[in-house]
């Protein structure tokens, strides 16, 4: 190779590097992240387990930009999303609902941000493990026991017995203490328990304002269910149950 070659060839790769990195400063970058909660499960799901991740976005966007669009992907799992359009302070939820035939596997999940042509994306996984949902009757149950007395004592939330709540296993595979999630078109409802005799059956509700809040903002505890003890207030947990 001569002189003029490589001076040639070197010519060619400046011209490239250059073209790429005006390209890139063409494109637009992100002004706004995507936060995902939570970044992996309480350990396993199973199949048809309603796993529920909250999207929100940190927007360093314009005043009064449009919102960010929220999407997913999750082979091997249905995927519904509710409040797809966001703006900072409001809270998306991305259902990722295991098929079958996942049982055994790893379920990837990218959740996208979008609003013009710029995009942001986290990744979250979990695995599926074999069982069934045999919690859902007594947890139906045990919410019975909160409601009434919520509708009594604070009509400020607007929980009665005319709501309607749809439920999903979660932390299938924990011990000693179960959880459930209920969902009203309003209000998050995670109920635990913890299995045991009398005078240690505690039974626990916690509520998360959906939408608009990360974590549960209302807290109550039966100490004893055999007891028929009466609900009383605690402390809300810092994080949402998954």
């Amino acid at each position: 190779m001569n002189k003029k070659e490589l001076t040639g060839i070197i010519a060619g790769c400046i011209v490239v590097v250059v073209a790429a990195a005006v390209t890139a400063c063409l494109e637009p970058g992100p002004d706004f992240d995507i936060n995902v909660i939570p970044e992996q499960l309480n350990g396993h799901s199973i199949a048809g387990q309603h796993c529920v991740f909250l999207v929100t976005i940190a927007d360093e966007g314009q005043e009064g930009q449009s919102p960010v669009r929220i999407s997913a992907t999750a082979p091997g799992a249905e995927v519904v999303i509710y409040q797809q359009d966001i703006v900072e302070g409001e809270v998306a939820e991305v259902v990722v609902i295991p098929a079958q035939a996942s049982i055994g596997n790893t379920i990837e999940v990218t959740i996208t941000g979008s609003r013009g042509g710029a995009s942001d994306e986290k990744l979250v996984s979990f695995d599926v493990v074999e069982g069934e949902d045999d919690r859902q009757e007594y947890a139906e149950e045990l919410l019975d026991r909160f409601v009434p007395w919520l509708a009594t004592n604070h009509p400020e939330l607007g929980i009665t017995d005319d709501i309607a709540w749809n439920g999903t296993m979660v932390s299938p595979v924990w011990l000693i203490v179960s959880h459930y999630l209920f969902f009203s078109e309003e209000w998050e409802a995670h109920i635990s328990w913890h299995i045991m005799v009398a005078p240690d059956d505690w039974a626990r509700i916690d509520l998360r304002h959906r939408f608009d809040e990360l974590q549960p903002s209302y807290a109550f505890e039966i100490s004893s269910v055999n007891a028929t003890s009466e609900p009383v207030p605690i402390e809300p947990p810092e994080t949402v149950w998954r």
